[in-house]
């Protein structure tokens, strides 16, 4: 009964998302327009800013304007700018009519963190964006409006610039500033944002979410968490099931703080019938998996370009044949695009939001690179995106490969390839990112070894070669492990013509395999989530990493007991 009351309650928010979704659509037509307009705007919003007196912004009439005054840069052009707004300077990079939200931490390349500003105008496109795409992925899958939604966020106020100013995440800002309509559909409490370690903070997400049988959408960034969270579940059902039976919360009776407290309040309550349904699963299959605990499971929101695609069987492994949709390219600097359709990573560019400018792949280390509008892009071709945006980022290189897959309207639909910095080359074969996660995507059907979490790294030796490191199932035979390099390494001779070129001459040996124990991914995560860029949301598991070192590095510091390096690769010619 309340749910079809909430359903009807939300009629006006409903009506509010469908016009911004059809002016969105609107603005599309003619893409051009839309975002020299957009650029008039952001260049008047932050008029008054020192960097826009220092850089010649109010002389700005065109687009050449714009780019005579100011060459692509990466963070630290604002840096210091940035600095002097986390002292409270607000007017270093902010006008007077852009007041300043919070600070987005994202870790970046480097080891310094990466304060990025959220701004009230800023704050205002972001929402939109995910409103346009909320209401589309709703009107696409109408039972959505009577079920519940699980969505794992991070806190926004993790700590304090010396002016004040929370820093952290803005999926907590954002979903902290829900209305009560769209909160009603939220089954965990916002309280768990506030919890600092991972593991507890997932526990405590499942035993709010799996008390609760009308889940219909599952909302998180990286397939890799849900697979992780499933796995979890699996692990402590025993506990999970008797938490939801005793109205009880285990991996808080000790726990301290406001928080915690109000966490194991709402858990009082006693859902015997419940715990008895998960239990019957658990009797009938020796196992609590999503696909079975969540019968009205109807949509995942997730990831599906880059890296992430590589997971997508796991994914299915543990949830079932759930489509999904992704949320589109976004980062702390700005969201970028917006799905409009399920099992797709493309996207139509948000030409209402940035200011958008492209470098073709190819030229990017030029001295003096093609930059073209986003009506210019060609279909079937790569660029790097560059953004400008209400925070004060201009002409932001953030390192984001991108292909244009076609156009709606004028405006180019976008899939996200890998990140610029993710390209591995020891003999000159430029691997990326993308071309790994493909090759372990179309290899998955026909592995009898799942693969879980991975990460190929190169490694030096006579000849240097590549390594996959995973955790793999117990009891997996030796057949099968040499199974699933060869089947990868061979996808990815087709993928990549240099790859076979380098292996067939001797200079590049065969990929070999490095079983890693248990834990050994868990252990890394939390090292690089726990600096103050890091999040579990935002945490991305590299499908490569360019580093000669990241291997032995792994070994070392997170593979414990030390584990014994098994070669299954073809060897090179």
């Amino acid at each position: 009964m309340f749910r079809h009351l909430r359903y009807a309650c939300g009629a006006p928010v409903r009506y509010r998302m469908l016009r911004q979704a059809q002016a969105f659509a609107s603005a599309t037509i003619d893409c051009r327009t839309s975002q020299r307009n957009v650029l008039a705007e952001l260049l008047k919003l932050n008029a008054g800013s020192r960097f826009s007196r220092d850089f010649g912004l109010d002389r700005v009439a065109t687009v050449d304007d714009f780019r005579r005054a100011l060459p692509v840069a990466n963070y630290e052009r604002a840096r210091p700018y940035i600095e002097d707004l986390k002292r409270g300077e607000s007017s270093a990079l902010l006008g007077p009519g852009n007041p300043l939200l919070m600070f987005s931490l994202t870790s970046g390349t480097t080891s310094d963190s990466k304060f990025i500003p959220i701004t009230g105008r800023f704050l205002r496109d972001y929402r939109r964006g995910w409103q346009i795409w909320g209401i589309r992925a709703y009107t696409a899958h109408r039972r959505l409006q009577l079920l519940q939604m699980v969505q794992l966020a991070s806190d926004h106020d993790k700590f304090r610039t010396p002016s004040g100013t929370p820093c952290g995440n803005i999926s907590g800002l954002v979903q902290q500033m829900q209305c009560f309509t769209v909160r009603s559909y939220y089954s965990i409490p916002p309280q768990v944002v506030k919890v600092g370690d991972p593991e507890a903070k997932y526990y405590a997400a499942l035993r709010f979410a799996l008390a609760d049988r009308h889940i219909g959408l599952l909302m998180t960034a990286n397939p890799s968490t849900l697979v992780h969270l499933a796995q979890l579940a699996d692990r402590h059902k025993e506990s999970l099931i008797r938490d939801i039976h005793d109205g009880t919360l285990s991996r808080f009776e000790d726990a301290a703080g406001p928080a915690a407290l109000q966490l194991a309040r709402k858990a009082r309550r006693r859902q015997r019938s419940r715990a008895k349904e998960l239990d019957r699963i658990v009797q009938q299959s020796g196992r609590l998996l999503p696909r079975d605990a969540w019968p009205h499971l109807n949509l995942l929101a997730v990831w599906l370009g880059g890296s992430a695609g590589a997971y997508r069987h796991r994914v299915r492994e543990f949830y079932g044949d759930v489509p999904c949709r992704d949320h589109g390219l976004s980062a702390s600097e700005g969201r970028m695009t917006i799905p409009l359709e399920d099992e797709t990573s493309s996207g139509v560019l948000d030409v209402t939001t940035h200011f958008f400018e492209f470098i073709p792949e190819a030229e990017i280390d030029s001295d003096d690179p093609t930059v073209l509008e986003a009506h210019e892009l060609e279909e079937g071709q790569n660029y790097f995106i560059l953004l400008t945006t209400a925070s004060g980022l201009y002409r932001y290189d953030i390192h984001d490969v991108v292909r244009c897959t076609g156009f709606a309207g004028t405006t180019p639909m976008l899939e996200f390839l890998h990140k610029g910095a993710h390209i591995a080359s020891v003999t000159g074969e430029k691997l990326t990112e993308s071309q790994v996660a493909r090759a372990v995507a179309d290899s998955a059907s026909g592995l009898r070894a799942p693969l879980g979490l991975f990460t190929l790294a190169p490694v030096w030796g006579d000849p240097p070669h590549y390594r996959l490191m995973t955790e793999l199932d117990p009891g997996t035979q030796e057949e099968d492990l040499r199974e699933v390099v060869e089947t990868i390494d061979g996808r990815l001779r087709d993928l990549n013509c240099e790859y076979r070129e380098k292996q067939e001459t001797g200079r590049l040996g065969g990929m070999q395999l490095t079983p890693l124990p248990p834990g050994t991914w868990e252990r890394y995560a939390r090292q690089r989530q726990a600096g103050p860029g890091g999040s579990v949301e935002q945490y991305k598991h590299p499908a490569l990493s360019p580093k000669m070192t990241f291997h032995d590095e792994v070994i070392d510091r997170f593979a414990a007991p030390p584990v014994a390096v098994e070669t299954a690769g073809r060897q090179s010619v």
